[in-house]
């Protein structure tokens, strides 16, 4: 029956010994990677899960954790990568890291499971196909994915900052002010994130019986340049917008050059805001309104998660959404 068949059970069913059986449950290395692929897939067959050791908690599995990073470790990244490296070192676990933009296109997931030195991975915004996540845990390799770029199966665990309430917030607090007319400078429109931002921005209007109006709407890859150019075609409107929220602090500042060289002064003509709270946030002129990502946390918890994984315990919420925070600062204020 699946779920119930024991370790003699699989031994059985594959004609390996039991102790080679125990080896590939717990991830242990020599094993011949043929013989460890048919215990693999008898195990899915029939529903084994590993056993716990004898006397207690169960036995970390060794080995180190994969963490992809497919991006310039800039403030953003390097913030969640930092935390990942540090909480890992402290449950005594070796980092391999695969960062940098050039690693985009690396095949890289169909090669982890035969890594036998690695226990996990940790992939931050992979720019993979939900199919080819999907396929990596068919395989039973544990991994954690952080702020998942497209909507993954719930049996995948993932990590994310809560999109939607964030966005909701910064709308709100610009509809307080007193703005109507709001342009948004959205993310990529692939993008998960894009989408709940956009939800939030669309729940706020409609809380304040406002329809949203899609031509103020620039979707764009979130970087100043992007963000400044969205922002002039926003602003150069016969009926341009009083206030704008970018996907991103760094869009956030290229809407700042773009009011500037338009002669617009934040926030007295036009109310500016951005969402991270990165560095940059604070050393703007004026300090720019922003929605707070526990960046940090993000990677505490992708961590914890995965520990969890590896020592095989059940998880009741693999989808985990932290809180974000509106931080308002100088960049916002009632229309003229």
């Amino acid at each position: 029956m699946p779920g119930r068949a024991t370790v003699r059970d699989i031994a059985a069913e594959t004609g390996v010994s039991i102790a080679t059986v125990s080896r590939v449950l717990n991830q242990q290395g020599n094993v011949a990677p043929a013989t460890r692929e048919l215990v693999e897939r008898a195990v899915e067959r029939l529903g084994v899960r590993a056993p716990n050791p004898r006397g207690g908690s169960p036995k970390p599995v060794g080995g180190a954790v994969y963490l992809r990073c497919p991006y310039v470790l800039t403030d953003y990244f390097g913030l969640i990568v930092s935390s990942i490296a540090e909480t890992l070192d402290r449950h005594g676990r070796r980092l391999v890291l695969n960062a940098g933009e050039a690693t985009q296109h690396d095949q890289v997931l169909t090669k982890l499971p035969a890594q036998r030195d690695l226990a996990g991975a940790i992939l931050i915004l992979p720019p993979e196909t939900s199919d080819e996540l999907i396929q990596l845990r068919a395989r039973r390799f544990p991994f954690v994915v952080v702020d998942p770029r497209t909507p993954l199966p719930r049996d995948i665990a993932a990590v994310s900052a809560a999109h939607f309430a964030g966005a909701r917030q910064v709308t709100a607090h610009l509809l307080s002010l007193g703005h109507t007319r709001i342009g948004v400078i959205g993310g990529p429109s692939e993008w998960l994130a894009s989408d709940a931002r956009l939800g939030g921005h669309a729940a706020a209007l409609a809380d304040a019986g406002i329809l949203p109006d899609p031509t103020l709407v620039r979707p764009i890859q979130p970087t100043t340049e992007h963000g400044h150019r969205a922002a002039a075609q926003l602003l150069d409107l016969p009926d341009r917008p009083t206030a704008l929220i970018a996907f991103n602090d760094k869009a956030a500042v290229g809407a700042l050059q773009a009011a500037a060289t338009r002669g617009l002064s934040v926030p007295h003509d036009l109310s500016i805001a951005g969402f991270d709270d990165i560095d940059i946030s604070r050393s703007t002129t004026p300090a720019l309104t922003t929605v707070r990502q526990p960046l940090q946390e993000m990677g505490r918890m992708a961590v914890s998660l995965l520990t969890r994984l590896l020592d095989r315990h059940e998880l009741e919420a693999l989808h985990v959404e932290l809180a974000t925070e509106l931080v308002i600062r100088n960049s916002t204020a009632p229309p003229r």
